[in-house]
C-alpha cells in the first residue's frame, strides 16, 4: 500500500453524482488501512461538507477532513502573502475560506483580486477587477478550467476577459499547478516519494503530479483517452481503465 493517495473526484470516483464501479470499495480500503488520503478537486464552489454530502448520496462515506478544494488551497496560498484585502469574484465556499484566512473582502483598494466561480458574473465585475489589477493588485485564480459539465463556464473562462483587458495572467492555484499538490501533501504531512495521485485528466491531474514528483496513475473513465498520451511530453506511471482495476498492493 502507498503511504498516501491524492485522488481526483469526477471521472475517477463519481460521474454525474453516481459512484463509478469500484469507487466504494477503493475508498473503504484506503480508510480501513489508514492510508493518508486527500480527495482533491479544482472546483472551488463546494465546501468539504458539501462534498461529503455529495459522496454520501452516492453511497460513499468519507470524512470531511479528506477533502481539499482549490478554494482551500487559494486561502492557504494567500496566507503566505502580505496581502490582507481582497476583491473576490466567487461564491460562498471561496468567500468562507478567505474570511477564515483573515482577509477583508472589499471593493476599495484591494491588495489582491481573487477569481473563483460564480453564476452571477457580470460586466461590473470585469471592470472593477481590471481596474484594481492595473492599479497594482495581484491577480489570483482558483483554477484554470474553462468549463464544466454542459459547458458551464468555469474559472478560466471568467478570467479570460480580465486577462485581455489588463494584459496580466493570473496565478492559477489549482491543478496543473504543483502548488496545490504540495499544499495537499502538507495537509496530510505526506511526502511526494510515498504518494500516488490518481486522475482522469492528463493535462491537470497527471501534469500536476508529474511536476510535484508523485507517482501518477491515469484512469480512462473520464476526460483523457489512451491515445492522448502520445500528444503530451510526459507519461503517467500507470494507466488503468477505471478505479476498479487499480491494485494498491502493487505500489
Amino acid at each position: 500500500m502507498p503511504k498516501a493517495v491524492i485522488c481526483d473526484i469526477d471521472g475517477v470516483l463519481l460521474h454525474d453524482n453516481q459512484a463509478l464501479p469500484g469507487a466504494v470499495s477503493f475508498i473503504q480500503t484506503l480508510l480501513k488501512s489508514q492510508t493518508k488520503l486527500v480527495i482533491l478537486t479544482n472546483y472551488p464552489s463546494q465546501t468539504p461538507q458539501d462534498l461529503q454530502n455529495r459522496f454520501a448520496l452516492a453511497g460513499i462515506d468519507v470524512p470531511q477532513e479528506c477533502f481539499y478544494t482549490s478554494a482551500m488551497a487559494t486561502a492557504d496560498f494567500l496566507r503566505r502573502q502580505p496581502s490582507k484585502k481582497a476583491f473576490v469574484i466567487g461564491e460562498g465556499a471561496l468567500i468562507h475560506e478567505l474570511y477564515n484566512a483573515g482577509f477583508t473582502l472589499t471593493d476599495i483598494n484591494p491588495d489582491v483580486v481573487v477569481v473563483g466561480e460564480t453564476r452571477n458574473f457580470n460586466w461590473a465585475m470585469i471592470q472593477q477587477a481590471s481596474q484594481f489589477i492595473l492599479s497594482g493588485a495581484q491577480f489570483i485564480a482558483t483554477n484554470p478550467d474553462t468549463h464544466g459539465a454542459n459547458l458551464s463556464p468555469a474559472c478560466g473562462a471568467l478570467c479570460a476577459p480580465i486577462e485581455r483587458i489588463t494584459g496580466h495572467q493570473p496565478f492559477y492555484v489549482g491543478k496543473p499547478s504543483a502548488w496545490i499538490i504540495r499544499a495537499a501533501l502538507n495537509k496530510i504531512s505526506a511526502h511526494s516519494d510515498d504518494t500516488i495521485i490518481i486522475g482522469d485528466n492528463l493535462k491537470t491531474d497527471i501534469l500536476a503530479g508529474f511536476q510535484a514528483g508523485l507517482t501518477t496513475v491515469l484512469v480512462l473513465s473520464g476526460v483523457s483517452r489512451l491515445s492522448d498520451i502520445d500528444y503530451v511530453p510526459y507519461r503517467p506511471n500507470y494507466v488503468f481503465e477505471g478505479i476498479s482495476d487499480l491494485d494498491l498492493s502493487q505500489f
